[in-house]
């Protein structure tokens, strides 16, 4: 892979990703191998290919919840500093760039219980030492244009639908200002008007210079916020076993 542009802020070089089965035996599953690209400061950059390709895989590596085999992922807050190895990280280092580089919206929302929305929403401004009042209406502002009921807001999401738990997971993730920010299918339980207003959400964070990438089944979301997307079969080692 040739050096990386100043402003990248988000690389990975020959990543490869297994999984053991020790229900069936030890069997070794392979899903990705030599995964190489990078996402720049300001840019859109679109996990693509069918489900199953190893897509989220990519994304919960990038986040350290899944270990890496080979490969390095390189991260860094602004162009200006020196990557970090997310592979090479001791686990306080992981938390740390958790907290202060990487931002992620998941599929699900896995809130701790009696917790109100608002308080989830506002926990990663609570862990940057964001004082308690500015964190909540921060959040609730969110909330508020991401069409949640203000009724809601003091209720734990436990019981919410799926598109109010989505909505709740979104304002979590777009609160902060992490210069690097994961995606993983952010509008798949919303309606026309929220889908939206989550693609103004990610419009307005490209703008300010955050590196963006993400899984978005939509065609119709893609072909509004993609700067580019990079075909994750071709890295997929269940599609080369197939062929």
């Amino acid at each position: 892979m040739p050096d990386a542009s100043p402003q990248t802020l988000l690389r990975l070089e020959d990543v490869a990703k297994s999984f053991t089965n020790h229900l069936r035996g030890g069997i070794h599953l392979p899903v990705v191998a030599n995964v190489s690209f990078h996402v720049e400061a300001g840019e859109v950059v679109v996990l693509g290919g069918p489900s199953g390709v190893g897509k989220s895989s990519i994304l919960r590596m990038i986040t350290g919840n899944y270990g890496v085999e080979t490969g390095r992922i390189l991260m860094r807050g602004t162009a200006e500093e020196d990557f970090a190895d997310l592979v090479a990280a001791s686990p306080r280092e992981i938390i740390g760039l958790r907290r202060d580089v990487i931002g992620y919206v998941s599929q699900f929302l896995r809130a701790i219980p009696r917790v109100s929305a608002l308080d989830v929403v506002a926990e990663p401004l609570f862990a940057r030492g964001v004082e308690t009042t500015d964190a909540r209406r921060r959040a609730g502002e969110l909330l508020e244009r991401l069409n949640l009921p203000t009724a809601l807001f003091e209720l734990p999401p436990a019981t919410f639908s799926g598109g109010e738990k989505q909505r709740v997971n979104i304002a979590r993730g777009f609160l902060t200002d992490h210069p690097i920010l994961l995606l993983d299918e952010p509008t798949a339980s919303l309606d026309d008007a929220n889908r939206d207003v989550v693609c103004a959400l990610i419009e307005e964070k490209r703008e300010r210079g955050v590196a963006i990438l993400g899984i978005f089944h939509d065609e119709t979301v893609r072909r509004r916020i993609a700067s580019r997307i990079v075909d994750v079969s071709g890295f997929s080692t269940r599609t080369k076993t197939a062929a």
